[in-house]
């Protein structure tokens, strides 16, 4: 189990790294965006974590390349940032997760096991399901020739949803993603996200 760390934090990675070392990962770490960049391009690894603010490039750009070069390893992203915004940034650009430090190493050893449970199938440019279908390129969401809008957390939710289509997640993996601990489910006139922490879609007018 192959593990890549970039982490600016000196310390941290430290910490992190001999704490996975002793649990039986093998950890390659690099300090700064560049670096991870190039060492995560090789897909010599079963899961990356990536910290959102790095020197040089910032995990977001680190992520977005990786997916535009279609390395589809698994990325656990970290960062001090826990809004809702900044989650469905992360996944809508291509995460599997997301941990908000401080952490807990045994739950981020209990991520990383979920991750490699669930390996890296390659991924389509556009995620579908049914009749639904989401551009992350174009941010958009339709189901057929309706188009859809969605708030954050909702494309956040649906964009993990379909990345994971065939995949068993549990309710707090699909809570995490929701950026909420609880979850409401409602029935949209559209019916097109019934379960997606009270999700609700709107028709763009003259689509």
């Amino acid at each position: 189990m192959r593990v890549l760390l970039v982490e600016d934090e000196s310390r941290l990675a430290e910490t992190v790294r001999r704490g996975l070392v002793a649990e039986g990962f093998v950890v390659d770490v690099e300090h700064n965006g560049s670096d991870g960049l190039a060492a995560a391009a090789t897909g010599d690894f079963d899961v990356v974590m990536l910290d959102i603010m790095l020197p040089g490039l910032s995990g977001y750009q680190v992520l977005r390349e990786l997916r535009t070069r279609q390395v589809w390893t698994p990325v656990l992203m970290l960062s001090a940032k826990d809004g809702e915004y900044d989650l469905a940034d992360a996944f809508d650009i291509g995460a599997d997760d997301y941990l908000t430090k401080p952490f807990s190493f045994v739950v981020l050893v209990a991520r990383l096991r979920a991750l490699l449970r669930r390996g890296a199938p390659e991924r389509p440019t556009v995620l579908t399901a049914g009749s639904l279908s989401l551009d992350p390129a174009r941010r958009r969401v339709t189901r057929g020739q309706t188009v859809l809008t969605l708030t954050p957390r909702e494309y956040g939710v649906l964009a993990f949803l379909l990345r994971n289509k065939g995949a068993v997640v549990t309710k707090s993996e699909i809570l995490r993603a929701c950026g909420t601990r609880t979850m409401k489910v409602t029935t949209t006139s559209s019916r097109s996200t019934s379960a997606i922490c009270g999700a609700r879609s709107t028709h763009h007018s003259g689509s």
